[in-house]
């Protein structure tokens, strides 16, 4: 059954804003491009994916997103993560996939391995799978049978909120943590637990780490 992945992207200058007090702009600017080019090359590395599908309003990354194989679909919008995760559900639908998985740009350490386990254990009936950030408050991941079985709604606190949607939907609810896929980056702490991640990690999200070797450990 069609598995495709629905990633969308912000705009380089509006991301990574909770950084600001501790990372240049110009260096988020860099990480958040680094991230989201880690992210679609870990996406790429996962069997049972038949495509990517890269929502964005930033030419850039659209450039990237291309390159790496994967159908970009322009944010015109920007209005937000759930929005532009909206989008590309649309556009998977279209394309006659029976699953969609929803994942962030800022999850760079992403390790294909385990997606591809989640993928393995994929149900027909509805159901949606919830990934939660390290926080377990967050949400960093949905994988959606069919792809429109509930809106996403991310933002704080939007675990509950995914679990509680599902439920209505009268779909079987499965929480899946997966390490990996637990970093997203928005805070200082954030940025250091991912630093952790890449040294106990030394081959994954390489042009993350170069960006990262030009900012001061102590922004983390």
């Amino acid at each position: 059954m069609t598995t495709l992945a629905v990633l969308p992207i912000k705009r380089l200058g509006a991301a990574k804003g909770r950084l600001g007090p501790v990372v240049s702009a110009k260096a988020r600017r860099e990480l958040a491009a680094a991230m989201a080019a880690d992210v679609l090359e870990a996406l790429g590395g996962v069997g049972g994916l038949a495509g990517v599908i890269a929502v964005t309003g930033e030419p850039e990354v659209a450039r990237v997103a291309k390159a790496a194989g994967a159908e970009t679909v322009d944010d015109d919008r920007d209005a937000g993560q759930s929005a532009a995760a909206q989008v590309g559900i649309v556009r998977a639908l279209a394309r006659g996939a029976r699953h969609a998985l929803l994942v962030p740009g800022d999850c760079p350490a992403l390790d294909p391995a385990e997606l591809e386990a989640l993928l393995a254990g994929v149900v027909a009936g509805p159901s949606v799978a919830v990934i939660p950030d390290r926080h377990g408050t967050g949400t960093n991941g949905l994988l959606l049978t069919p792809p429109d079985v509930i809106a996403p709604a991310f933002g704080p606190g939007s675990f509950d909120r995914h679990v509680e949607s599902a439920r209505r939907a009268g779909a079987t609810v499965h929480v899946e943590r997966l390490p990996s896929l637990a970093l997203d980056v928005d805070t200082a702490g954030d940025l250091a637990a991912l630093r952790q991640k890449l040294r106990d990690s030394p081959t994954a999200a390489p042009r993350t780490r170069g960006v990262l070797a030009g900012v001061a450990s102590g922004a983390a």
